[in-house]
């Protein structure tokens, strides 16, 4: 499976995979030219390091702003780096969005080696998204109802959250997903830099468990950081804005769940 650029620099966004067939336009696709042998100029698309939706501060005091210029600024722009100088070394596999080169790269379970950090570029993107200042309490309205459905409480629901990020082994990840075969939500653990989209399933909430993600304000300490993203960065909003978007997927029935 291959993904292919369709444009030239004049339509720098649009994309579409050749074997999909599925014309997209990619938000973290940017452009980048290289003069060949003969003179002439080739573009070829690359993966920009995208900013997190809120001021580098705005999570103080649960999430330094030293703890996210590392973690954004140093990490997470380290796996952008990466991928792209991977990527020159295979044109193949650009013009695909993220997601399809996730799914491309993870090759049935057998990752190709621009796996990991496209994954771990997804992953990081999905998770600044998944907090906000102010955030943890309770999420609302239906996101709220069918996870009582679910997992029989809200209070159900945290725990069992916060009981697979303590019993993680190693790096990776925690996740609520809606799994759409089985259509209801659900926690899920991942190793490493894996993550829903290879089996298809639709995140909600992404929790990152890497030791780099906490240890500058939690030290050793992951338990207490994972309680402070469940009671107080959580984005709420987010996750029913994902669920929202995921109900044109999986026809969940009731509880409807509201379109902003």
């Amino acid at each position: 499976m291959s993904c292919n650029r369709v444009c030239t620099s004049s339509c720098s966004q649009v994309l579409v995979t050749t074997e999909l067939n599925i014309p997209c336009r990619v938000s973290n696709v940017g452009l980048r030219q290289k003069r060949s042998t003969n003179g002439h100029r080739k573009v070829f698309a690359y993966y920009g390091l995208k900013t997190p939706p809120y001021k580098l501060d705005a999570l103080e005091p649960y999430m330094s702003q030293r703890m996210v210029e590392v973690h954004w600024g140093e990490h997470h722009r380290g796996y952008v780096e990466a991928l792209n100088k991977q990527l020159e070394k295979n044109d193949i596999l650009y013009g695909c969005t993220m997601e399809e080169l996730i799914k491309v790269t993870y090759n049935n379970g057998n990752p190709l080696p621009e796996f990991a950090h496209a994954a771990q570029v997804w992953n990081h993107d999905f998770f600044w998204e998944s907090m906000q200042p102010g955030g943890g309490d309770m999420p609302k309205l239906g996101l709220l109802q069918q996870i009582e459905k679910d997992f029989g409480s809200f209070t159900n629901f945290k725990e069992k959250f916060i009981e697979a990020a303590l019993t993680l082994f190693g790096s990776g990840w925690i996740w609520l997903v809606l799994n759409r075969e089985e259509k209801r939500l659900a926690i899920i653990k991942t190793s490493n830099a894996v993550n829903p989209l290879v089996w298809n399933d639709i995140p909600l909430i992404g929790l990152d468990v890497w030791e780099h993600a906490y240890y500058l304000d939690y030290k050793n300490d992951k338990a207490n950081y994972v309680n402070v993203f469940m009671n107080h960065l959580v984005s709420w909003d987010a996750a029913l804005g994902r669920m929202a978007r995921a109900q044109a997927f999986v026809n969940l029935g009731e509880p409807k769940i509201p379109v902003a």
